[in-house]
């Protein structure tokens, strides 16, 4: 998955926090005035000092701002879902009681990060309480050679100073752990398991019996599981909700355009200088938004826009490169913005940081199909949409089925979808399995679901479609 350990915890090591401070914003308007949209976003910034381009320094402390790997102090527009998981974790404690919790999410929105600030604010809550300090413990499954050897990761970590007997394993000994009465004085065990969905296999028996240590009957265990397969709980775990011991689950969503811009607008407050248009990060924020609500991808896009800007500078002949199609229509905006704007990044920059991107020929393929082929393509982002690996020609079929009847377009037949099938997999969008029955054929997709979406939400019916 591309991006993946962009968004992950690294076994023992939590993100690095970042110790500068930001202020909030200020409103600039007087009573009873009245600003245009525009205006309203230009003065949501302050009027800082000119940022200087050429400075080698200042261009590698705003890269920094904008990279992934810095964390924010203040987690924004995920406190609701940091309240749940702290309130869950609190109740356990309180209550000396193991319990399971899954969050869960499309990458890019949040969950590594917030499972952070949950993890900072138990110890400090703890810590004020009076009550015994949780061993804690951040393993991420991707370092794991072997689904079995995370067994072995929390059996290391937590039983530093216990060796196991010959006859038993990992998985034996902690299942015997948590069975057996345990010292008063021992420490509850806080396990945060990010990437869970890499310890899915055909039996889902790795998956089962991790969330089975918290249901034995001296069980210490309080597991958070963080991964981006948004059913998993109900796929992979049915034995644990005949026990009555399903986990909590906490879904988050695709952060929205305000989310979004909002989240850019804290990051660059520590910078004593403006560095982009307020139209360029709302333009940014619209439409990464649009197409996935990734933060990490707004990110990395502001990040391509400053490099668009140095680009420039160093060579100022592409000042006016910049082409209609690759501004999606903010032509007429760029020529009343820009202004010899040099020293900040504008729109143009991030309109081509956009089509870089997200436009490829894959996309220009995408957009050249005709309708039918094309609602086959978004009948398979929505069927995937909660990480499924991949489907049959039937199941697809009966998805089409629903897109044609919403829209009331009279939908092909069986034989004519199969050919539409084929086709799209000569094109190298889907691939096709092996099956004497066309029904029966699997599907898989073998390109980004970002390119599908991005390439098909200038179409209202498809947007609705994909929302």
């Amino acid at each position: 998955m591309q991006g993946r350990n962009e968004d992950n915890l690294v076994v023992g090591n939590w993100p690095h926090q970042s110790s500068q401070k930001y202020s909030k914003e200020s409103e600039n308007g007087t009573l009873g005035s009245t600003k245009s949209p525009r205006k309203r976003l230009s003065d949501s910034f302050p009027q800082n000092s000119k940022l200087n381009p050429k400075d080698p320094e200042q261009m590698r402390t705003v890269k920094e701002v904008l990279h992934v790997s810095t964390a924010p102090s203040i987690i924004m527009c995920r406190e609701d879902e940091q309240k749940r998981v702290l309130e869950f974790c609190k109740a356990c404690i309180k209550q000396q009681k193991a319990g399971s919790l899954y969050a869960c999410g499309c990458p890019g929105t949040g969950k590594t990060l917030s499972m952070e600030k949950v993890r900072q604010s138990l110890l400090e809550w703890v810590k004020e309480e009076g009550f015994q300090s949780p061993d804690v413990l951040a393993l991420n499954c991707t370092s794991l050679a072997n689904t079995n050897d995370i067994f072995s990761k929390i059996f290391e970590m937590h039983c530093t100073k216990k060796k196991i007997n010959g006859s038993s394993t990992p998985r034996q000994y902690l299942q015997n752990l948590f069975s057996q009465k345990q010292p008063s004085r021992e420490n509850m065990m806080l396990l945060f398991v990010d990437e869970l969905d890499y310890l899915i296999t055909k039996d889902g028996s790795v998956l089962h019996d991790i969330f089975m240590l918290t249901t034995f009957p001296f069980s210490r265990l309080i597991l958070i599981g963080i991964a981006n397969a948004l059913d998993l709980a109900d796929r992979f775990l049915p034995k644990l909700q005949s026990l009555n011991c399903k986990p909590v689950v906490i879904t988050f969503r695709a952060y929205s355009k305000d989310q979004i811009l909002k989240i850019l607008q804290q990051r660059l407050m520590v910078l004593p200088y403006t560095v982009f248009q307020p139209q360029a990060l709302e333009l940014c924020a619209r439409k990464v938004a649009a197409v996935s609500g990734d933060m990490r991808k707004a990110l990395s896009v502001c990040r391509s826009a400053i490099e668009m800007l140095e680009s420039e500078l160093r060579d100022p002949s592409k000042q006016n490169s910049f082409s209609d199609t690759a501004l999606h229509g903010q032509v007429i905006m760029v020529k009343l913005l820009i202004k010899q704007e040099l020293n900040v990044v504008r729109v143009d920059h991030m309109a081509i940081a956009l089509s870089k991107t997200f436009k490829s020929a894959i996309v220009d393929t995408i957009q050249s199909l005709p309708q039918h082929q094309q609602m086959i393509l978004c009948s398979v982002v929505k069927l995937f949409r909660n990480k499924k690996k991949d489907t049959t020609v039937g199941e697809l079929n009966k998805s089409y089925l629903d897109i044609c009847k919403s829209a009331l377009i009279p939908p092909s037949g069986i034989l004519e979808f199969s050919n539409m099938c084929r086709v799209l997999s000569d094109q190298g969008l889907l691939k096709l399995g092996q099956s004497r029955e066309d029904r029966l054929k699997r599907v898989t997709l073998t390109v980004d679901e970002a390119d599908i979406t991005f390439a098909l939400q200038g179409i209202r019916f498809f947007r609705n479609c994909l929302q």
